[in-house]
């Protein structure tokens, strides 16, 4: 027999908007997840973004706020949602606008990068439903702008994130100020032992529900690998997004992980040189930075997006064909997060790995704990001097390039310099005078600070550097 949402006990007002979204049957977290929320259970929910779990808690949630029928508190709120990135918490908080349309619930969003002083004024008279980054809410907790005595319902989503991201400290300022009696709905991807003692913390004889196995990979995901020499991994990718080099599956919106911001950046610059547009998104970007890098992701105007793993745990897009691990993280687990982008709404996708010399040792960490099963691709025919042709070539060290071939000490004329006998040229009347750097500057010493040839900068008397 067939779950529909309408089995599940859900109110009309939350069918009409599930139908007015084209949604009528459940996923299998939701399946499970719903049902206990709306029995008023605590639950530990094992999910991947993409399953489903965002309604797995919104929906009963949002019938439990209905049905208890409690005012807005001033400076607070009802249901609050953490989440460990920004586009994470805003692809929450228009869910539960969607989903809340026709309950005539409140539902607002916080997130690091903008206006403190917006967020003060729009959350002063208190929310329903607030979705908020730890570290936004901390801040305005500290300020004395917000109170979590009126929390009902709290959410902790991709649990496991927000402790790699070093967001412990806050998760338990949190837990002490909001109230004692509420529900609380944990999900994480994993659960190492840190998850398992949290849950333990934060949740009362909770209901656990899952739809993934720990750390095991997505079944629909064909994975594969090159090994590759680091600074050979450029070239490659180039070959392969150039489509000068063949990998399997055709390429629609093309994720790409490096471990670094830098590296991120240095990915995209070099794509763009070879004509291959493509957009970074990662922490040092700022709000509206992300917003435009996703949304041209969204609708394939720039189909090929390069994340980190913080930024990228917000990503839900669907019709992402491959993932690219540039880079192979440190974490095993976090191989399982960065493939699953793609093979969403039941779709297939492609992951395909970059391995040197130097990440071997992540490999066989990722093949251990997730069972992840690799086909391995060969590299490009001649690839190695497709390299050597499109590698750049290194200018010689500064030093070398203006002094090729120096005089021997002391066979300069005294008072020239490096770059020429400048007071000799601008006044001939000085001619045979060594160019001391204090003459011609009443305060003794050049603007620099300090003396061309031996002095330390700052070292100037006092009149100079007045």
């Amino acid at each position: 027999m067939t779950t529909t949402f309408d089995s599940l006990g859900l109110s009309q007002p939350v069918l009409q908007a599930l139908d007015m979204k084209g949604y009528s049957e459940p996923t299998p977290i939701q399946a499970q997840a719903i049902p206990a929320v709306l029995d008023g259970r605590d639950l530990m929910g094992i999910a991947q973004t993409g399953t489903g779990k965002t309604a797995a808690f919104m929906l009963p949630a949002i019938d439990r706020l209905r049905a208890a029928d409690r005012q807005t508190p001033f400076k607070s709120c009802r249901m609050l949602v953490l989440a460990p990135t920004r586009e994470l918490a805003g692809q929450i908080a228009q869910a539960a606008k969607e989903y809340g349309a026709l309950a005539g619930l409140k539902v607002h969003s916080i997130v690091g990068g903008t206006s403190v002083n917006k967020d003060r004024n729009k959350l002063h008279r208190g929310t329903d439903i607030l979705v908020a980054t730890p570290g936004r809410l901390i801040d305005l907790i500290d300020q004395r702008a917000f109170r979590l005595d009126g929390v009902e319902i709290l959410v902790l989503d991709e649990a496991d994130q927000m402790l790699d991201l070093g967001f412990i400290h806050a998760l338990r300022k949190i837990s002490e100020l909001v109230p004692a009696e509420r529900q609380t709905l944990f999900f994480s991807a994993t659960m190492p032992k840190q998850i398992k003692e949290l849950v333990g913390k934060y949740c009362r004889n909770p209901v656990h529900v899952s739809v993934t196995p720990s750390a095991t990979t997505a079944e629909r995901i064909d994975q594969y690998l090159f090994m590759v020499q680091h600074e050979e991994k450029q070239a490659l990718l180039e070959l392969i997004l150039s489509q000068r080099h063949e990998v399997p599956g055709k390429f629609e919106r093309v994720l790409i992980f490096t471990r670094t911001k830098h590296g991120a950046d240095r990915v995209v610059k070099k794509l763009s040189q070879k004509g291959i547009p493509a957009n970074a998104i990662h922490g040092n970007k700022s709000q509206p930075q992300r917003e435009r890098a996703l949304a041209e992701f969204k609708k394939a105007k720039t189909p090929i997006l390069v994340a980190t793993d913080v930024a990228a745990r917000g990503i839900d897009i669907p019709g992402v064909s491959h993932v690219i691990n540039y880079e192979l993280p440190n974490v095993p687990e976090q191989y399982v997060h960065r493939i699953g982008r793609t093979a969403r709404a039941g779709a297939d996708g492609i992951a395909i790995a970059f391995c040197g010399e130097d990440e071997r040792a992540y490999l066989k960490d990722i093949r251990k704990t997730t069972d992840a099963e690799f086909e391995r691709l060969p590299l490009p025919e001649n690839f190695r001097a497709v390299v050597e042709g499109v590698g750049p070539t290194k200018p010689p060290p500064k030093q070398q390039r203006q002094r090729v071939n120096p005089k021997p000490k002391g066979a300069r004329p005294q008072g020239d310099t490096p770059q020429g006998n400048r007071s000799k040229r601008k006044h001939p009347s000085r001619k045979g005078k060594p160019a001391h750097a204090g003459q011609g500057n009443p305060g003794g010493g050049n603007r620099r600070g300090g003396n061309r040839r031996g002095g330390k900068p700052g070292n100037a008397p006092r009149a100079a550097q007045g």
